[in-house]
């Protein structure tokens, strides 16, 4: 193994739905690196494939399973951190291994990369990590982190800490401002929303302690995930049979549409019992052609394209502000929907509300009104989400919007993160 290198710190965004690496050294500036090919961001996504035993990940994952490759996707394992899931094991290359082993060895590959590009293993790893990873739960909040540590360690990584999403994406936005600025930190991932409203400057960026700058923290279990889940339920679902009824004039029951919408459930419908409870459905199905379509999902295990499919189409539409296709014809011949902007807005509009009471609690605890701030920084992949930001806008009308590096701002924050600044959750 290459030596440590002791004057060197990594910045690991380790994201529900995509991951960062940013280093610095010395007191040099935070760089990101290159973790697949160019990218220096990487879905966070593992497929193990079946035909050859070989372990895939990011965007490589992602095109086997699509590719219909043999084989398990695995997704937004981030949102496993916290929950009795967590230790439940499964089968993987003919071994049993835990949920946490997966995403050590998620963190493997990340170990990998940056001895690569760095000629060694950094001395110093902060990790970031939401402002919570179980709401109201601090006791399992607190476990949530030391699983985190305890995979990065068994990855190889020495010396881990942690940091706040959002308050790293403020150190990060602090490296290109020329004047003392209050800011509200809107930082909107796969799995979270989370909030700071803090003072920054450069004077502030050489003080020693930060703690002082740091008015209010919030966080919400809110974030990309959800608005595809939203979406998936609203949209692709009733085409399965969701809120659909019976004989009886009941709906068919639907925790099996909200497992099939949320990607680290897909998974658990394949399994032979799930088949069967799901097969066992037909009875209260009065059009069975619904009832069809939804086996033969599950059997040649369609899920994650499903997830897929909507996620892309919600990011065209936001993108274009244009309706955008959903293509489903790989089910049926024919079948499809589509993502509009005034139907992004309506489905998503229960959860935007939670995330911008988030935001204004941030700023309630902080003791301020909107008034007061100099701008709302907005980094994470949703947060370039239309309706996201025409709802932060109604929120906060005289606060400007400054967009950030939405996929690597938290990756180079963690990096900057000064050793002893009073920011770190390490000890939380």
């Amino acid at each position: 193994m290459d030596g440590i290198l002791n004057d060197t710190t990594l910045g690991i965004d380790f994201g529900t739905s995509n991951s960062a690496l940013a280093v610095r050294q010395g007191a040099g500036p935070a760089r990101l690196l290159r973790l697949e090919g160019e990218a220096t961001t990487l879905p966070t996504a593992l497929f193990f494939n079946a035909e050859d035993q070989r372990t895939h990940f990011g965007r490589d994952a992602i095109g086997q399973y699509l590719a219909g490759t043999e084989g398990r996707l695995m997704r937004s394992l981030k949102s496993l951190l916290g929950s009795a899931l967590l230790q439940d094991q499964t089968s993987v290359h003919h071994r049993m291994v835990s949920y946490q082993d997966i995403i050590s060895l998620f963190l493997q590959m990340l170990a990998r990369t940056a001895r690569e590009s760095l000629d060694g293993m950094p001395g110093r790893v902060v990790m970031g990590r939401p402002v919570h990873f179980v709401d109201g739960d601090a006791a399992r909040d607190r476990q949530a982190q030391e699983a985190l540590r305890q995979a990065a360690l068994d990855a190889g990584f020495v010396n881990v800490s942690f940091q706040a999403e959002p308050i790293a994406a403020a150190l990060d936005y602090e490296q290109r401002i020329t004047a003392e600025a209050l800011v509200l930190v809107v930082d909107i991932g796969g799995g979270t929303s989370d909030f700071t409203v803090v003072r920054l400057g450069p004077d502030r960026a050489r003080r020693p302690d930060r703690s002082a700058d740091i008015l209010a923290t919030t966080g919400v279990h809110v974030g990309g995930t959800d608005f595809d889940r939203r979406l998936s339920l609203e949209l692709l679902m009733p085409m399965l049979g969701f809120r659909h009824k019976g004989p009886t004039g009941r709906e068919v029951p639907s925790r099996v549409f909200f497992d099939l919408s949320t990607w680290h459930l897909i998974q658990w419908l394949y399994a032979p019992k799930a088949l069967r409870d799901v097969q066992g459905l037909r009875t209260d199905y009065a059009d069975t052609r619904l009832h069809d379509r939804l086996m033969t999902v599950l059997r040649e295990r369609l899920g994650h394209r499903m997830a897929n499919t909507v996620e892309q189409a919600k990011i065209a539409a936001s993108l274009e502000d244009a309706a955008a296709g959903i293509d489903l014809g790989w089910i049926e011949r024919g079948l499809g929907s589509e993502v509009t902007p005034d139907g992004l807005a309506l489905h998503l509009s229960g959860l935007l509300d939670q995330v911008i009471a988030c935001a204004q609690a941030c700023l309630s605890d902080a003791g301020l009104t909107a008034q007061p701030l100099q701008a709302i920084y907005l980094t994470g992949g949703s947060s370039a989400l239309r309706p996201l930001r025409g709802a932060l806008r109604r929120a906060f009308p005289d606060t400007p919007q400054v967009v950030g590096d939405l996929f690597g701002g938290v990756a180079s924050g963690l990096a900057v993160t000064p050793e002893g600044s009073g920011l770190s959750l390490q000890n939380q």
